[in-house]
């Protein structure tokens, strides 16, 4: 198959800083959509791909599955897409198509598991990977690119199209599971942890009619949750309040990634309550049986969600003037956003302005 040369953002090693280096994308086939990449989201998953921390990371690896751009060409049988319109691809840019997971959109859960933005065998460069979005063009399968909206500028003059990168990830995460388990009018919805995912998850969860109860163990974050939307704001460190909200919660995303006690927060939902895991910590956490049992509550998880929801959330968050918090960054400043990103130095999300790569 015919490739083309292009530059792009990656390492060789996991010791290694990320640099430019020069990656093969393959020539525009039939139903494929390639575009021009405006902005590229920061994601911790990239983080943990570059150090190898699952393990199986191929190098040399390009991060970046929060891609928005600008349709460049299209395939011969491309038919819902045009050149110029704005795209986005996430996560997931194939999948086997035919398990009963993908025939009910739900690519994610595929069982001969989906094909990743980056660091997946890629189906069309055989023995090659796939090369993410820290780079200046990308190049996806119409099944699978998203139609952007036009998200507005934000106040900050921050350009609405980054603030919006991160939703590709970090937003459909969120948005998924609060979806599932019918977070909306009456209902009242916790959130564990203000981050690239939590800060999200409150203002998604509020715009679809939900009381907010943020649940923070950091002081500083208590009038940053009211600031995003959130109706009640609580350090869990302290006892008192935390009594104070036992059995209240219908529903409660816990979007911490470190170890922590779930126990503490199962016994804040009510009878049958479900409380549902997005973050990944490292280690497995223990749950006391008694704390789902003596009141029929659920402990779930949830994983990202599929091409018709994601393209479902996009057009919900840009209706409800929905973006995430992000400081957008050059090209070269990527290594020191990495830095600052392990530490937590960060609110909330990184972007990467691709136009000067």
């Amino acid at each position: 198959m015919e490739t083309t040369t292009i530059k792009a953002l990656g390492t060789t090693a996991n010791n290694e800083p990320l640099n430019e280096m020069t990656i093969e994308r393959r020539e525009v086939q039939p139903h494929d959509v390639e575009f021009e990449v405006l902005y590229c989201g920061i994601c911790h998953s990239d983080l943990h791909q570059i150090h190898n921390d699952f393990g199986h990371t191929a190098y040399p690896i390009v991060p970046g599955h929060e891609i928005v751009g600008k349709v460049t060409k299209i395939g011969s049988q491309v038919t819902n897409f045009k050149v110029g319109e704005l795209v986005a691809v996430g996560c997931i840019v194939d999948s086997c198509r035919h398990c009963q997971h993908c025939e009910e959109g739900h690519e994610q859960y595929c069982e001969e598991f989906p094909t990743f933005s980056f660091n997946s065998p890629d189906k069309y460069l055989e023995g090659k990977m796939t090369y993410g979005g820290f780079a200046k063009t990308y190049v996806c399968e119409d099944k699978y690119v998203l139609h952007m909206p036009d998200f507005k500028d934000l106040a900050n003059g921050t350009v609405g199209l980054a603030a919006a990168a991160p939703l590709l990830c970090a937003g459909i995460t969120v948005y998924s599971p609060l979806r599932y388990w019918n977070a909306g009018p009456g209902k009242k919805v916790g959130v564990l942890g203000i981050g690239g995912l939590g800060h999200l998850a409150i203002k998604i969860a509020k715009a679809m009619g939900a009381e907010v109860t943020v649940f923070t163990t950091s002081p500083a974050k208590v009038e940053d949750a009211k600031r995003l939307g959130a109706d009640y704001a609580v350090l869990s460190k302290n006892e008192e309040e935390m009594q104070a909200y036992r059995g209240t919660q219908d529903f409660i995303i816990d979007t911490v990634s470190a170890k922590h006690d779930v126990n503490t927060y199962l016994g804040l939902l009510k009878i049958e309550g479900t409380l549902v895991l997005v973050g990944l910590p490292p280690e497995p956490l223990e749950v006391g049986a008694f704390n789902v049992v003596m009141g029929r509550r659920s402990f779930a998880g949830s994983n990202i969600g599929g091409i018709a929801e994601t393209q479902e959330m996009l057009d919900f968050c840009a209706e409800h003037d929905i973006t995430a918090e992000v400081e957008v960054i050059s090209p070269s400043q990527v290594n020191e956003a990495f830095e600052r990103l392990e530490k937590g130095d960060v609110k909330y999300r990184f972007v990467i302005d691709m136009d000067t790569l």
